[in-house]
């Protein structure tokens, strides 16, 4: 059992790294448009969290939501082709890489907007509970969003009427620029939920099996009718906060230590240590998950754009200006 568990979770870490190296490539060559912010370092929380929730949970997420999609899995073809501007992408290719949506796995969307996430989905998680639904909402931000007034108005609602989300927070230490000490005078953030009634617990954000086992825990106690929860993963993008980010603010020391903390470097080490897999399993992970994203490359780069800019508006602008209704 826990070796299918490590083998899912060191692939899907894999498929989630690699994507997201091939779509800053993509997007150095101009194929993908807009703003561009990319997860790695960060793997460990999607990954570990999304792979402990069921098929009927829905997932709310940030501008930062590419393998979010993935774990919850939405094509790879589909979320590439959509940062192309696709007609086959997830959004039709009107989200790009901040808007990625899908229904029918129950992704309810990236958010441009800081703190957006929490009103979308205390919605979500108002409807579930009307439903009596065992389903819950799990919503992700980052630890900046915690100093938005939503974050506290959604928690207070939240926890009031006993709703079932998992709040989780992507601590990456930097709100785009500004580190977390010099912009919060709380930096844990899930000590921010006791104000409002709402438990939390932090984790280490880099060990996918400790974030696993965290939200396993969280879900379980969320959907027993206990109202919400707050889990912090204490993470690091290895990246800048986009591509437009050089990242100069911070050392190249920090960078290195943090990422000889690399979760896929720790779970690949443990996985040999206590012999879950070999370097011939390993090899054939990275494999296939660079086949996979070779396949999403192609899809995207031969599918059509959008026939119909208009499409999902209420009026065409043409129209009003010949004055038709």
């Amino acid at each position: 059992m826990q070796r299918d568990l490590v083998k899912q979770l060191l692939y899907d870490m894999l498929l989630a790294r690699r994507f997201e190296e091939a779509a800053a490539e993509q997007y150095t060559q101009g194929k993908v448009a807009g703003f561009l912010h990319l997860y790695p370092g960060e793997e460990a929380v999607a990954v570990g969290s999304l792979r402990a929730a069921e098929p009927g949970d829905y997932v709310v997420s940030t501008y930062r939501e590419h393998v979010h999609a993935l774990m919850r899995d939405v094509p790879p073809g589909a979320v590439m082709a959509e940062m192309f501007g696709r007609a086959t992408g997830c959004s039709g290719g009107y989200g790009g890489s901040m808007h990625l949506f899908s229904a029918e796995h129950r992704f309810l969307g990236g958010y441009a907007i800081v703190g957006e996430t929490f009103p979308v989905a205390i919605g979500a998680g108002y409807w579930l509970a009307m439903n009596r639904s065992p389903d819950v909402v799990l919503c992700f931000f980052g630890e900046g969003a915690a100093n938005q007034g939503t974050f506290h108005e959604s928690l207070n609602m939240a926890a009031l009427w006993k709703l079932p989300v998992l709040f989780i927070c992507e601590n990456n230490h930097y709100q785009i620029g500004t580190e977390v000490h010099r912009q919060a005078a709380v930096v844990e953030v899930y000590k921010r939920g006791c104000g409002n009634g709402v438990p939390g617990r932090r984790v280490d954000g880099m060990d996918v099996l400790a974030v696993h086992q965290a939200a396993r825990d969280a879900l379980e106690q969320v959907r027993g009718g206990n109202g919400p929860f707050l889990l912090e993963c204490d993470t690091y993008r290895f990246r800048g906060h986009s591509m437009a980010d050089g990242g100069a603010y911070r050392s190249a020391l920090e960078v290195a230590e943090l990422k000889a903390r690399d979760p896929l470097l720790n779970l690949r080490n443990r996985a040999l240590e206590n012999g879950w897999l070999n370097e011939e399993d390993i090899e054939a992970l990275h494999q296939k998950a660079h086949g996979v994203v070779e396949e999403a490359i192609r899809f995207a780069g031969q599918s059509p754009a959008p026939d119909d800019l208009y499409q999902g508006v209420y009026r065409r602008p043409l129209d009003l200006y010949a004055g038709r209704p």
